[in-house]
């Protein structure tokens, strides 16, 4: 991250983001450091392409309990990536301060393009190599590429260890049968967002986080509602 900007993930034609001096040091602030010793590292990845533009309100709230629910998790490092118009696929660097991204995330606004999901599992895969990534969860309602070509990259993500949870909004069969393809090849999950799916994404999140932190000893040892409905899927 530069300046406070998310930084790019590969190649962009995208205009940089232009933030206020205030804006900058307040996120700074929050996320400072990094924790190279936590115990889980955790991407939360989103489509913030103009498809998402009519129901924008609402995914924010529902994604802002993705950073609430890792928040009372603690000692996870989380990292944000977005993609959006033409090309810009952005990233944020590894925080523990979950709210710092929270907030970063509630500023994104919609811009027009088609789905960058390759770039995205591309770049999980490099932070993989870097150090392990536990997990990788993905908000989106629309798969324009090659689908033979996206789960080639989720079976090595797989093949890692870093598993992907794959929650879609609206109803398109090519996208679900795309996330869940990807996830199966993940060992992840998958997930069908409604218009009342606030409570359950919060709770499906946190064991996430969860499992992210500890792996599957910690999530079958937790008593928590979403952490039974994600080991159903993950069984």
């Amino acid at each position: 991250m530069t300046n406070g900007k998310l930084k790019p993930t590969g190649n962009t034609n995208s205009l940089q983001e232009t933030s206020s001096a205030g804006e900058i040091a307040a996120f700074l602030k929050k996320a400072r450091k990094s924790d190279p010793t936590s115990n889980g590292r955790l991407i939360f990845a989103l489509d913030a392409t103009m498809s998402r533009q009519p129901t924008w309100d609402r995914a924010m709230q529902l994604q802002a309990s993705m950073f609430d629910a890792v928040g009372k998790t603690g000692g996870l490092s989380v990292q944000l990536v977005y993609f959006r118009g033409f090309g810009e696929c952005r990233a944020s660097k590894w925080v523990v301060n979950a709210a710092a991204l929270r907030d970063l995330m509630t500023g994104i606004v919609c811009r027009g393009g088609q789905t960058q999901i390759g770039k995205v599992l591309s770049h999980a895969a490099k932070e993989n190599a870097r150090q392990r990534v536990n997990a990788m969860v993905f908000i989106g309602d629309a798969m324009e590429e090659n689908i033979d070509k996206l789960c080639a990259k989720a079976g090595e993500l797989g093949i890692k260890g870093a598993r992907c949870f794959f929650f879609q909004e609206g109803g398109d069969p090519l996208t679900e049968r795309a996330f869940r393809e990807m996830a199966r090849l993940t060992s992840g999950a998958y997930f069908k967002l409604g218009p009342d799916s606030a409570r359950q994404l919060s709770e499906l999140l946190g064991a996430i986080a969860v499992y992210s932190k500890g792996g599957l000893k910690a999530l079958e040892s937790s008593k928590a509602a979403g952490a039974r409905k994600l080991l159903a899927q993950l069984k």
